[in-house]
């Protein structure tokens, strides 16, 4: 665990996991396309690779030159709507893409692989969910993904490298250190929230009010993007040590609605947002929580930033560092 490759490390998630492994001083090597990555997150203490990971003789070339041990992939596409009107670039991006990064793998000196999959690939209206819960995608961007642990799995059993596959529940908020966190506007909620609180009269779209829940409102487990960071290096030690591969849910095991979130930014801002309530989207989930027993079974976690007031609060810093 000294020299890590990270595709996808100029993105949200990879950006806070690479702050966090710079902090704990490993070499750390980026790769990015910057297609839905920014310059701004890119981290000046990582050394940094524009490369399509469809490319997988140059990420060969980098993994035995700098001999990477561990491989954390983070690179996809993951806009839930998006996947519905493009399935064929989220099956060549998030399918095709793993491959191509196993592949880039073999005969090299990569003993651990770590895969950013998501809670989008459990069939709906279990609720509360655990890794061996009923697998049924209703979203391509779900299915992509669920086809992209069966690679994981296969290859690497194959390679002789160990896994772990992190189902991400829904992450949000910003670093603390206020220099990295969300730039495009996604499917995030509280990056659309955020979005709307900085202007004087905010709006904001909220899809689903007839759910099956306690005031009709899609209920999510959200976990910090910081935490998550935090998780990856916990889960990469413990595979490394162990020898042992996992798949694991990476929540709080807490259902949060979106009215609560909405109402806790009225709150921080102490203003009126006008909400315009729309149809469903397809392939979303009605109510989705973590069951994360098995995840604080496998690692010492305590999460340092799971308070809702705190993610709100981060998330409306971060957006006025960037509207400044």
């Amino acid at each position: 665990m000294k020299n890590i490759l990270i595709t996808g490390g100029a993105g949200y998630v990879g950006s806070h996991v690479v702050e966090n492994l710079v902090q704990k001083k490993k070499n750390i090597f980026i790769v990015d396309n910057l297609s839905s990555g920014f310059k701004k997150l890119i981290n000046k203490n990582a050394k940094f690779y524009n490369i399509n990971i469809l490319d997988y003789k140059k990420l060969k070339k980098i993994i035995t030159r700098f001999k990477i041990d561990s491989v954390i992939h983070l690179a996809g596409s993951l806009i839930i709507s998006a996947g519905e009107k493009n399935p064929k670039r989220y099956y060549k991006n998030n399918v095709l893409g793993t491959k191509s990064v196993l592949s880039a793998c073999k005969n090299t000196s990569v003993k651990n692989f770590i895969f950013s999959s998501t809670a989008a690939v459990y069939k709906d209206k279990q609720k509360i969910v655990n890794e061996r819960s009923i697998i049924k995608p209703k979203s391509v961007y779900g299915k992509t993904k669920i086809k992209a642990e069966k690679l994981v799995i296969s290859k690497c059993k194959t390679l002789g490298i160990n896994y772990a596959i992190l189902r991400y529940f829904n992450v949000c908020g910003a670093s603390i250190s206020g220099k990295i966190g969300l730039i495009a506007s996604t499917d995030s909620l509280f990056k659309n929230i955020s979005l709307a609180v900085v202007k004087k009269k905010p709006i904001i779209k909220i899809y689903g009010n007839d759910y099956n829940t306690h005031d009709g409102t899609a209920v999510r487990d959200y976990i910090h993007v910081s935490d998550l960071a935090e998780l990856h290096f916990k889960i990469l030690n413990k595979i490394s040590m162990t020898n042992k591969s996992t798949i694991l849910n990476c929540g709080y095991h807490r259902g949060i609605s979106v009215t609560e979130v909405l109402n806790e930014f009225k709150k921080q801002t102490k203003k009126d947002i006008n909400i315009l309530y729309k149809k469903r989207r397809i392939g979303d989930l009605a109510i989705v929580i973590a069951n994360n027993k098995k995840l604080k079974k496998t690692i010492n976690w305590f999460p340092k930033y799971s308070s809702l007031s705190l993610i709100v609060k981060s998330c409306i810093r971060w957006e006025k560092i960037i509207n400044r």
